[in-house]
């Protein structure tokens, strides 16, 4: 399904997205691209990343003392104003999966197709870099969610890459939202990798009608796969043998995990997955709060969910 085009109409809101920290900083750079959206490129001696200023994108992030790139980015990813990036970590804000009563509206929230501003970037005491990030509040997004409230992304790029969502309400009633970072992780052959981490947990099948059952062992993957983890907190490890490695996903502020691969006759008809069999370079493993572990936050309270992506040496018996 397409992603219905987001029109920014407040033009004079865009034309600050990046302060002079930013020009001024050794370990980042601004560029353009010739659709007009504005990335920050990240290189310092950890690790190099990419960041779409359109999402608040983290589309690439590559430690040095890697070989592979722990996220996947399709090589047929649109790059356009108002259309989501395939690939990468999309931010899923403020509901997550379809609108619950208006299907106009865009699949898993707006916050994926409005321009961010950076906020401060700066270096942190263990080299690594940091860089905050406020999401734009533009008529569009005014008029998807009207009350008023603050959205924050906090990004660490370091030996680990670490992110932060953080949404505050300014209204004077609470209100409830959906999240998630929708993170594509690579992976050297899908149908050879295992995951451990949801193990005994209770998840709803979005194959199945939303049945829901309990996970007995670690999860393989011989075909399409989309399963929200219920009540779930712990970390995850993607164990991959064909590139040596573990990635290690820890999170706090998310009660939800979902594990999704589309598969090749779904992944071949989504338009932007890549060519022939690239789907396969790729596992979703998500950090959510949807269905009823959806949040509510109170009048002048903030929410924070926090991820961090970690690679570890490959170890059979870990």
């Amino acid at each position: 399904m397409a992603i219905p085009e987001i029109i920014v109409e407040d033009t004079e809101a865009l034309e600050n997205l990046v302060p002079e920290v930013v020009t001024n900083h050794p370990h980042i750079k601004m560029t353009e691209d010739a659709s007009g959206l504005q990335y920050l490129e990240v290189s310092n001696d950890f690790a190099k990343a990419k960041i779409a200023l359109q999402g608040g994108h983290v589309m690439q992030f590559h430690p040095v003392h890697e070989k592979h790139p722990v996220l996947w980015l399709s090589d047929q990813a649109r790059y356009v104003p108002g259309r989501s990036i395939r690939g990468g970590v999309p931010i899923c804000w403020p509901w997550f999966g379809a609108h619950p009563t208006d299907s106009t509206l865009c699949p898993h929230g707006f916050a994926r197709v409005i321009p961010w501003k950076v906020i401060d970037v700066d270096t942190i005491y263990n080299g690594a870099t940091r860089i905050s990030l406020e999401m734009l509040q533009t008529p569009e997004a005014k008029r998807q969610l009207s009350y008023p409230y603050a959205l924050n992304l906090t990004i660490i790029v370091g030996r680990r890459l670490k992110m932060e969502l953080a949404t505050t309400n300014h209204a004077d009633h609470p209100f409830s939202i959906g999240e998630a970072f929708h993170t594509y992780l690579a992976v050297s052959d899908v149908e050879n990798i295992q995951i451990t981490g949801v193990q005994e947990c209770v998840y709803t099948d979005k194959l199945r009608n939303y049945e829901r059952a309990v996970e007995n062992g670690c999860l393989a993957f011989k075909g399409e796969f989309d399963r929200i983890y219920m009540d779930h907190t712990s970390d995850c490890v993607i164990h991959d043998a064909g590139y040596d490695r573990l990635i290690r996903v820890q999170k706090s502020g998310s009660n939800n995990t979902v594990v999704w691969t589309p598969w090749k006759e779904k992944a071949h008809a989504m338009g932007d997955m890549g060519d022939a069999e690239e789907w396969r370079k790729m596992i979703c493993v998500e950090s959510t709060n949807s269905l009823e572990n959806s949040v509510i936050i109170n009048p002048n309270r903030t929410h924070v969910m926090t991820v961090e992506y970690n690679v570890e040496s490959f170890n059979v018996n870990t």
